[in-house]
């Protein structure tokens, strides 16, 4: 006859005692009166949490739902930021465009961006306007449109459909439902605030020609208006303190509330809304945490700030570095600029994502696709060729091979690691390109850029300023390649330190 009390064959695991239940229950089920975690000791009596475990679980839920909401929302914090900022400085109309005519120097507070080329800058509110044209000039650079949520919309000149011959585009609101006319590159935002940024490049050096296009050709209104457009109005952004870097602190929740009751409910998926709500940012609701909640998210946003400063300066993302043995790492990591991780399989690359957006802004395809002679390629590096951060109080030279693989031009740039800006020194152009300046080249051909807080002896055209103190790191990109150069045999030195 069976033993009746033995467990089925088919069981696996440990019995529990058998007090209290009529069969025998595994133990991987129940949960034990007091278990020690990372949150301290959790307490329960016969599996009901105490009243400390009870705040103690909700106050860790959410200050992970606060982390959690503050790196995932990077992509709209960045372009409420850029928003807030150009309506301060006057960009308050569809018709008002920002001009660095003297081109962008260490004043203005742009996540990495570059002192070579000219940029105008427009934001297109889509649910006060409408459908809206942006006629773009002959000879434009790469321009880039974005949606809040900071997803791309469209390219625009080199790499747009206009191919750099120039054309009108016509930018649709998510809920648009009007007729599309003939005669426009046609695209459709998720989202009712948009960025647009134009690239113009130098000429001899120079940046008035680019200028000049911009202010000849460069028109933006609603289509509405298209038999009538107003007068453009011109801003220069050149030499003029702006910020336009979203915060590390208990507001970077608050900006994204007005983020949220300003969007249609579309422009983010439900578990991302979910998640959102969870912390109290909900569309058409008040935000209006408790004294508890402000303290948790307080914390949750600082952590969070910890959180993409080491994902971005210390990755460990596979394919992060992008030739063995090399410190320059690439900033598109897996080559997809949704994120989408190993044909989907591996689902939304998060750390990324969030890598990127600390650090950049403007997502386009075009910064990852193999694009010759239209797109561009960067990479950065954070660490010398031994694995040290960059340190201001030292010096460095990096060599550039000769005829490195580029239609346009090859630029250096340094930033602050703490802004993640250009690096504010005596120089206010922070960078060294191929066209602005005469560079002193080696008798190969190649170039020694150097790195300091004082200029080396004969090699001051060469030399790019540093603070004494103060980390840097370096971006080089390459405008218009020539062949996917990574895949070559051109690849830039590393960053060597100098004995002093």
């Amino acid at each position: 006859m069976a033993d009746e009390t033995a467990p089925h064959p088919g069981f696996r695991g440990t019995i529990a005692s058998p007090d209290g239940y009529n069969t025998e229950i595994p133990e991987s089920l129940l949960t034990p009166d007091s278990v020690p975690t990372r949150i301290g000791s959790v307490d329960f009596f016969d599996g009901f949490p105490s009243k400390d475990t009870v705040a103690k679980v909700y106050d860790n839920l959410d200050f992970s739902r606060g982390v959690k909401v503050f790196l995932d929302m990077l992509p709209a914090a960045s372009i409420h930021a850029l928003v807030q900022s150009h309506a301060d400085a006057g960009i308050t109309n569809l018709n008002t465009v920002m001009i660095t005519e003297q081109l962008m120097d260490s004043n203005l507070l742009y996540l990495t961006g570059n002192t070579d080329t000219v940029y105008a800058v427009c934001v297109l509110d889509l649910e006060r306007d409408g459908a809206t044209v942006v006629e773009i000039p002959p000879g434009c650079g790469p321009g880039t449109l974005n949606d809040a949520f900071q997803r791309f919309v469209v390219d625009m000149g080199a790499p747009g459909p206009d191919r750099g011959q120039g054309g009108k585009y016509l930018i649709l609101p998510p809920d648009y439902e009007g007729d599309v006319p003939d005669g426009y590159f046609v695209a459709r935002s998720k989202g009712y605030m948009n960025w647009l940024i134009l690239r113009g490049f130098l000429v001899d050096g120079e940046p008035d020609a680019a200028v000049e296009m911009y202010k000849t050709h460069l028109r933006l209104y609603p289509l509405s208006q298209a038999d009538d457009p107003p007068a453009m109005r011109y801003i220069n952004g050149s030499r003029v303190v702006q910020n336009t870097v979203f915060p590390s602190d208990y507001s970077y929740f608050e900006a994204l509330d007005t983020v949220i009751q300003k969007e249609p409910v579309g422009l983010l998926d439900p578990e991302l809304r979910g998640l959102l709500a969870a912390i109290g940012i909900e569309k058409g609701r008040r935000f209006s945490p408790d004294e508890r909640m402000r303290k948790i998210l307080s914390e949750a946003a600082r952590v969070g700030d910890a959180t993409a400063r080491v994902l971005s300066y210390a990755p460990r993302l596979p394919g992060v570095v992008v030739r063995e043995a090399s410190s320059w790492t690439t900033f598109f990591v897996g080559g997809n600029s949704d994120w989408i991780a190993n044909d989907g399989n591996g689902g939304r690359n998060l750390d990324a994502r969030t890598a990127f957006f600390y650090q950049a802004i403007v997502n386009t395809p075009a910064m990852v696709l193999e694009m010759v002679g239209a797109g561009s390629q960067y990479v950065g590096a954070t660490v010398d060729s031994h694995g040290n951060w960059l340190d201001g109080s030292k010096s460095y030279r990096l060599t550039l091979p000769a005829d490195a693989p580029v239609k346009n031009f090859w630029s250096v740039v340094v930033y602050d690691p703490q802004t993640r800006c250009q690096l504010q020194t005596g120089q206010p152009l922070p960078g060294l390109n191929n066209l602005r300046g005469e560079l002193r080249t080696n008798p190969d051909d190649s170039v020694t850029l150097c790195f300091g807080a004082t200029a080396p002896e004969g090699l001051a055209s060469n030399w790019i300023q540093t603070v004494a103190g103060k980390g840097w790191f370096a971006v080089l990109r390459l405008y218009g390649p020539t062949q996917a150069w990574f895949d070559q045999t051109w690849w830039p030195g590393e960053i060597e330190t100098v004995d002093t």
